[in-house]
């Protein structure tokens, strides 16, 4: 690296890992570099590591776009985007995800998914769903199963970021079968399952997965979901019987402990008790219950199907393993054997056997001895207390684990998996790389995992790097791969290995972890990753890719140590318990012979790693490197020591060191030209393409290893900083010319500057002297004036002052003397006022208890009659027992009567209560804002007479400094006097100032106070609004509810018997909303009479059904053949929709009680719009089903349908004289003539007005969609200006590939004759001004959410020049909103205005200057603060290299962000939502489409050719 002075480098900080620096002196073979803490600090070059000075604020999406890929220049790009809260970044196709902590639900949304769907990858800001989609489309392209590797240390985010993934995969891929549940839903409910049985607390992080979890979503030949499946790895078994402070066991044993009445059946306490889990005195953790969690556990086993007995039968277990890690053992009586060392051990023992469902007896002999089967046959030995020790925690670790297996393989049958399935994407969250300060047998095997892993992902990188230069065609066979296939080797080669070496130690029982360290470091003494540690005679040090790690090996061979014991499993076998006894099969016969039967875990763990790796291997991987950003879990929190190292342990940095072997630094043709050309502005001005000059520049520098590809230019390490120092040396000069020509402007314009300041200071001099002379002049005759005015004011003063005095004196005496007098008068009132009171008291009392004697004596009198009575009663009731039962019968019955009675008038009485409550529920609302309206009021008064008060007393104040100034004037003369009267009128000046300010902040309460009042009069303005609006629906629903009433009260009962004739209606003509024979009611009187006249009538009429039918069957094929073909307009003025309803009302259709013709018309018009063509036949029957519901509007209004509700009497007494008529002769429906009762036509025409407004809603919505398809694929490219209008930053004048800003192009166009097409297609088929205002102004809308939403998703498209293409274009569409005019485009313009301050926003130059309030009021005042840092953080100056808004102008809005964050009631999202809604109501369309008269219209010639049709023929009015 080439340093200068000024250079911008990286310096190396304890605190910060890496510290931005400035080199300012050279000394000696150090550099001296200026931090940007303030520090100076002596380095040496090599290591420094160079800084990009032009870095943009924002950073940059991908880390190989970096100007130096380095470890600083990625943690300071890293740091810029989290900043931002920017927390997804690409390198290369890696995914870095850093966990923000904190909510982000604009980035998971479905319209977020919709824009990655199908996105290509990089297109985008980096996501995982950008990931995720690359996967599903090169699964179904090149029909190759995919993986997503997400890694990261614990507390990262992977296991959210794996559930983002299968979210997306849910969403794209869908689900091939019908279920309710996604297979994402599935899989996620068992987590809580897995996590409670397969997590623990780690030293970093409470909730840790201590298992890899590959979770495989398998998918059909279509690319639908049709199953998946759960993998599990390497569970960590020794968890289970031993754990260090402050670590805790399984989430499930404390889950269990805190249980409650669960914990009491298993004879379970506080975890402090139980041997396997005190090892640790971390029992709870912070912020969680293991109450709580314990019945998540329990609703997650019930989602996956696990039933109650097997729920049970698996908590047992789990306390059997908790009692059997409390077993003690004690020497015996015999040599090397064991016993149970105490009763409290005996009690365990005891409810171990009894949770297993075994013998105790057996269970302590398979504990404490061992069956060793020989040729003389089978020899019992004893154990002794270590080795009944080792096998009691075999014993837990193998249950446990069994366990483990049966609930993955539980969750993975109710999930679903499809064995047929070809193709699949797994996804794999395992543990990443740890490193301690105690690391055990568990941090070997982790890291050998991350390992392998590690070499999966070097040789992937590489494959990206190799395809990266086949693309563009550059020479790489000499690019050297850095692999880490030592340290494999060293741990897993066979059959000198440290696994191997490891497991050749357990097979010998008196081997020690001294001899294992012993015999590892003879036989890798010179091995370069293995190191012996220094203050430790056993330990020793592998250098992994992500750093040294130094293990312990004091517990390695115990942990290493896997017996399976036959006793063990024979035992459990045996059970009674049947899920225990399924937990171990029987073990094949080989197995049986041997009591023992060694598994190494090590051995074991390498084998699953195997199988793992060659799942990966079959399959295209993708990763996900999920980072945490501090230790805290705190949002906007970044520790850079912590994320490198996370880089380190990630593989990220050894991507990078794999990318620094090649060519770290790839730049497009155009990207280098514009940073690189002004070092060679000869080549700039000639006639070259970009790749041309590119070459010529590097030709001119000498540089030399370079690769020029098709369309990027290859650099190596090292090479992008000469060009900086050339271009920085280049630029120096420049800036030393320009100083030089502005210091001589300065020097010039000082001394201009100067010769004018003196010329002018001359002439105020001159002007000040002349000014001088004239002020004395002035002043002498002034003071002459003043002298004869201050003698006048001193006598006339001192007149005043005598006179006040008398006048007070004699107003002192005559007060004194009249306030004695009344102070007289007032006591011998009071004196009389209190004997009056003393007189009455005295008399009420004695009255008082006189009248409570008189009232004793006449209840004793009264109880003696009544007794007296009594007797007389009882003698009396012996005689009358007969009487009684008669009597209760009577009453039973009166009491059913009035029940009856009752009943009646509840159903009567409740629908008006109930409308009378919520009227009486408005009127106190009001009376209560007019109450406050008052007290308001009333506030206000007492408010204005403080103020008139203060207005007094500051009256009275200036009266009093009026006399102290008369009085300092004529004291003048006398100097002492005068000291003591200026001293008052201060103290008076100072109470006056305080009076007007007391004044001031009356006024100020009084104008508050006044605008209150305003703003509740105001509410209560609105709610008197509410109170008619209310009102006025509560009408109409009386007035519906008149109606259904009548219905319901005139129901005939004889309806339904036979013989009575009932029309039946063709099944083919049922609609949307057909009324059944129920429903069909008549008015007529319930008589028997009648009932036999319509029985005989129904036997005569019955021989005119047929005619009838065939009546029908004609008026409908007028009708169908009315809305199939297509009749036209005349005058504007859709025939189809005149003939139609004059028909109806011809036909008496509203008149009857049947809605099939209605159904009729309404499925006749679905279908032509299913089958003709949308572009023509939509907005077709927009124009006639809007102008057919205006005039069955009309025709309701003036039947007096929509009348208020005061007429509900006379709709009463029309349907009492409808019944006192009697049954009609006739009853016309479509031609047909049948003995009916009569119908009110309100009810059928209620329902045809709904479906026909259903109608017009539906063929707006279509049009309004279709036209949201057909636009989206043109805004698309639109959004982006195309490359040849970019020009080279600032150079347009010396490029040939810069052309200036030209018009919109074709696809600004091609808007334009969309929107020209869709107002001819409208104003062809005559669809009403309304409808096309509408229309076109949800289109608008349409555009400025997509022009929106891609401005903030895209980073390529917030650039200047970019804003000047889109703001062209909208010029366009605004010369097109005012040639459409404001009756067909309304408030279009209008709609824009998000996109139009966006865009407005990106093109001002000086963002800098700009304050927040003013971008906020001024500038964008549509935008929200969050839309505004988005635009903001995200803009480039592509054209003129400006910057975006200040530092300061981004930390307060930085602010706002965080803490609209924090308020879960606002929504966080920067992005528009699209409103689906309908925007007009039945009563808008009545309101805005003009009078249609339809007798004004011919009806069609295909009319004469059926019969019935003809007297509409004659008389078409």
């Amino acid at each position: 690296m080439t340093l200068r002075k000024g250079s911008k480098v990286w310096v190396e900080d304890k605190d910060l890992a890496w510290i931005e620096a400035e080199v300012i002196d050279f000394t000696g073979k150090h550099a001296k570099v200026l931090t940007s803490s303030g520090k100076k600090v002596l380095a040496l070059p090599d290591k420094l590591q160079p800084c990009d000075g032009e870095a943009e604020l924002g950073g940059v999406d991908d880390m190989t776009k970096l100007t130096y890929l380095n470890e600083p220049g990625v943690l300071d790009n890293l740091r810029r985007r989290y900043a931002l809260n920017e927390i997804y970044t690409y390198t290369g196709s890696i995914l870095i995800a850093v966990n923000p902590f904190t909510k982000l639900p604009h980035l998971y949304n479905m319209y977020m998914m919709e824009q990655y769907k199908g996105a290509p990858f990089g297109e985008l800001s980096p996501h995982v769903f950008a990931v995720a989609d690359a996967s599903y489309r090169a699964m179904m392209s090149e029909r190759c199963s995919q993986s997503i590797l997400v890694s990261g240390e614990s507390g990262a985010g992977k296991t959210e970021t794996t559930k983002l993934i299968m979210q997306y995969l849910t969403y794209v891929g869908g689900r091939a079968a019908s279920d309710d549940r996604t297979v994402e839903q599935q899989v996620l409910e068992s987590n809580p399952l897995l996590e409670a049985f397969g997590n623990a607390r780690t030293v970093r992080n409470d909730n840790s997965s201590r298992f890899g979890k590959f979770v495989e979503i398998q998918f059909d030949s279509n690319g639908r979901i049709s199953g998946a499946a759960i993998r599990t790895y390497l569970l960590e078994r020794s968890r289970v019987v031993q754990i260090t402070d402050p670590e805790r066991n399984y989430h499930i044993f404390y889950q269990l402990c805190a249980s409650g009445m669960d914990a009491e059946a298993y004879k379970l306490g506080h975890p402090s008790n139980f041997h396997y889990l005190n090892q640790s005195k971390t029992y709870e953790l912070d912020g969680v219950s293991n109450a709580e969690e314990y019945v998540k556990t329990r609703r997650a086993m019930d989602i996956v199907g696990i039933s109650d007995d097997e729920q049970e039968a698996i908590f047992r277990t789990l306390a059997g393993i908790l009692h059997l890690g409390n077993l003690e053992f004690s020497p015996g009586k015999e040599h090397d054997s064991s016993v149970i060392k105490d009763d409290k051990s005996n009690f365990h023992l005891q409810m171990a056997a009894n949770l297993f469902r075994c013998d105790v007896n057996l269970l302590l002999a398979t504990l404490t001895t061992r069956s060793i089967q020989t040729r003389e046959g089978i020899i019992v030995k004893a154990l002794d207390s270590s080795a009944a020790v080792s096998g009691r925690d075999a014993l837990a670790k193998t249950v446990y684990a069994k366990l483990f297996d049966w609930l993955v393989e539980k969750i993975n049958r109710s999930v679903g998996q499809d064995h047929d399935s070809k193709i699949q994407i797994g996804v794999l969250d395992i543990y990443g790389f740890e490193c301690f300060k105690l690391n055990s047998f568990e941090q070997f095997c982790i890291n050998f995992a991350n390992e392998k892993l590690q070499q999966h992902f070097n040789e992937h990188v590489f494959k990206m790097e190799q395809e990266e230069y086949q693309r563009e065609q550059i020479n790489w066979s000499y690019i050297e791969f850095i692999d880490n296939q030592d340290v494999l080797d060293l741990i897993e080669k066979k059959p000198i290995g440290i696994i191997g070496l490891l497991d050749e130690a357990c097979m010998f029982p008196k081997s020690t972890h001294e001899t294992f360290s012993n015999k590892l470091f003879q036989n890798f003494r010179s091995h370069q990753r293995l190191e012996k540690a220094k203050f430790s005679e056993t330990d020793f040090t592998i250098a992994h890719y992500a750093g040294k790690v130094n293990y312990q090996t004091e517990k390695f061979l115990d942990k290493n140590r896997d017996y399976i014991v036959v006793e063990h499993c024979n035992l459990l076998a045996s059970s009674g318990c049947p899920f225990v006894a399924g937990l171990f099969p029987p073990l094949p016969e080989e197995s049986s012979r041997s009591s023992y039967k060694f598994s190494s875990v090590a051995s074991r763990f390498k084998q699953q790693l195997q199988s793992l790796m060659e799942t990966l291997s079959s399959t295209e991987p993708h990763y996900v490197r999920c980072v945490k950003p501090n230790s805290l879990n705190r949002p906007h929190r970044f520790e850079n020591a912590s994320i490198i190292h996370q880089l380190r342990c990630g593989g990220v940095l050894e991507a990078i060191r794999i990318s620094l072997a090649g060519y770290p630094t790839r730049k497009t043709y155009h990207e280098f030209v514009d940073r690189f050309g002004i070092i060679s502005l000869d080549i700039m001005d000639a006639s070259y393409d970009d790749k041309t000059m590119t070459e010529k520049i590097l030709q001119r520098l000498k540089l030399g290893n370079y690769q020029l590809g098709k369309t990027k230019v290859f650099l190596r390490a090292g090479q992008i900083g000469i060009l900086d120092s050339r271009r920085a040396e280049v630029l120096d000069s420049a800036a030393r010319r320009i100083q030089g020509r502005l210091r001589t402007f300065v020097a010039r314009r000082d001394f201009v500057r100067r010769r004018v300041a003196a010329i002018s200071l001359q002439a105020s001099c001159r002007g000040y002297l002349a000014r001088d002379i004239f002020t004395v002049m002035r002043d002498t005759a002034a003071a002459i004036v003043i002298q004869k005015y201050t003698r006048c004011w001193f006598l006339r003063h001192s007149y005043m002052q005598l006179r006040l005095a008398s006048v007070l004196l004699q107003s002192c005496i005559r007060g004194f003397s009249t306030r004695r007098i009344f102070l007289y008068i007032k006591k011998d009132r009071a004196a009389t006022l209190i004997q009056a009171h003393w007189r009455m008291f005295k008399v009420r009392s004695i009255y008082r208890n006189r009248q409570h004697n008189i009232i004793a004596i006449q209840c004793l009198w009264r109880q003696k009659l009544a007794k007296r009575e009594l007797r007389k009663l009882k003698k009396e009731a012996n005689e009358t027992g007969a009487l009684r039962l008669a009597k209760t019968k009577l009453e039973k019955q009166l009491e059913d009567l009035t029940w009856r009675l009752h009943l009646e008038k509840k159903i009567r009485v409740s629908n008006d209560e109930a409308k009378s409550v919520e009227v009486s529920k408005l009127q106190k609302s009001v009376e209560s804002l007019k109450l406050e309206l008052d007290a308001a009021k009333l506030a206000t008064l007492n408010e204005f007479n403080k103020n008139m008060v203060l207005e007094r007393q500051l009256e009275l104040s200036t009266k009093d400094k009026s006399a102290s100034e008369r009085e300092v004037i004529s004291l003048t003369e006398l100097r002492n006097e005068n000291a003591v009267l200026k001293s008052s009128l201060k103290a008076l000046e100072v109470k006056n100032s305080m009076l007007e300010c007391e004044l001031a902040q009356s006024k100020e309460d009084s104008s508050s106070t006044i605008a209150k009042l305003r703003e509740v009069e105001k509410h209560c303005l609105q709610f008197q609004l509410n109170l008619r609006s209310m009102e006025e629906k509560l009408k109409n629903l009386e007035n519906e509810n008149l109606i259904m009433r009548q219905k319901t009260l005139n129901v005939s009962p004889k309806s339904n018997r036979a013989g009575f004739v009932k029309p039946f209606p063709d099944p083919k003509f049922s609609g949307a909303l057909v009324l059944s024979s129920a429903d069909e009611k008549s008015y007529e009187s319930p008589t028997p009479s009648k009932f036999i006249a319509s029985l005989s009538k129904g036997f005569s009429d019955s021989r005119r059904t047929k005619s009838g039918m065939e009546k029908n069957q004609g008026n409908l094929e007028i009708l169908s053949r009315c809305i199939k073909e297509n009749l036209g307009f005349k005058d504007g003025k859709p025939i189809a929709a005149c003939v139609v309803y004059k028909c109806l009302l011809h036909w008496h259709a509203f008149e009857s009680e049947r809605t099939a013709v209605f159904d009729f018309i309404i499925e006749s018009i679905n279908d032509v719009l299913k089958e003709g063509d949308e572009d023509a036949s939509l907005p077709y029957w927009l124009s006639n089903t809007s102008a057919l519901l205006c005039l069955l509007q009309r025709n309701m209004r003036s039947n007096g349908f929509l009348t208020a509700g005061s007429q509900r009497s006379a709709g009463s007494t029309g349907m009492n004289g409808r019944l006192a008529q009697g049954p009609k002769q006739t009853f016309k429906y479509l031609g047909m003539d049948e003995g009916l009762s009569h119908k009110e036509s309100k009810y059928p025409a209620l329902l045809f007005k709904q479906q026909l407004t259903a109608c017009v809603e539906k063929i707006f919505g279509l049009i309004r969609d279709n036209l949201k398809k057909e636009i989206s694929s043109l805004l698309g490219q639109c959004i982006q200006a195309p490359k040849l209008q970019r020009v080279h930053g600032g150079k347009s004048s010396r490029s040939p590939v810069g052309v200036p800003q030209q018009s919109p192009s074709s696809e600004w166009d091609s808007i334009i004759k969309f929107l020209d097409s869709l107002m001819s297609r409208l104003r062809g088929n005559h669809v009403p001004s309304f409808f096309i205002r509408k229309l076109t102004t949800q289109v608008f809308s349409f555009i400025n959410i997509q022009l929106f939403n891609s401005l903030l998703l895209r980073r390529e498209c917030c650039t200047f020049s970019n804003g000047e293409y889109v703001k062209s274009g909208l010029a366009e569409l605004e010369k097109w909103i005012v040639n459409a005019t404001e009756e067909f485009a309304g408030t279009s313009w209008h709609e824009l205005n998000y996109i139009r301050q966006a865009v407005g926003f990106l093109v001002i130059h000086q963002k800098r200057k700009k304050s927040l309030e003013e971008i906020r009021q001024d500038l964008c005042p549509k935008l929200t603060v969050r839309q505004i840092y988005r635009i903001s953080t995200m803009y480039w100056d592509d054209k003129y290299g400006t910057q975006s808004v200040s530092n300061e102008v981004v930390s307060q809005m930085r602010e706002i962000v965080n803490k609209d964050s924090q308020n879960l009631s606002s929504t966080n999202s920067f992005l528009l939502d699209d409103d689906l809604s309908i925007p007009f109501s039945t009563e808008d369309v009545y309101m805005a489409i003009p009078p249609i008269e339809p007798s004004d219209i011919e009806p069609p010639k295909f009319l004469s050719e059926y019969p019935s049709a003809q007297l509409l023929l004659q008389n078409p009015n």
